[in-house]
């Protein structure tokens, strides 16, 4: 769990900026979207097969 305590003279804009990048830093966002639809088994294994093919490609290229 992400959590920002306000310091005595910060300003809301400091604290939402340490906020996100808390987040960021945590993968709380990609978790998110993930678990945002039910994804069935064949959905599930069509993009891992798809992101496998994408990392393959771009390792063939250099």
């Amino acid at each position: 769990m992400t959590q920002v305590i306000l310091g005595e003279n910060e300003g809301i804009e400091s604290a939402l900026r340490r906020f996100k990048r808390q987040v960021s830093k945590a993968g709380i966002f990609p978790d998110m979207k993930k678990h945002r639809h039910f994804e069935t088994p064949i959905q599930k294994r069509k993009r891992k097969a798809i992101a496998k093919q994408k990392q393959r490609k771009g390792r063939s290229r250099y």
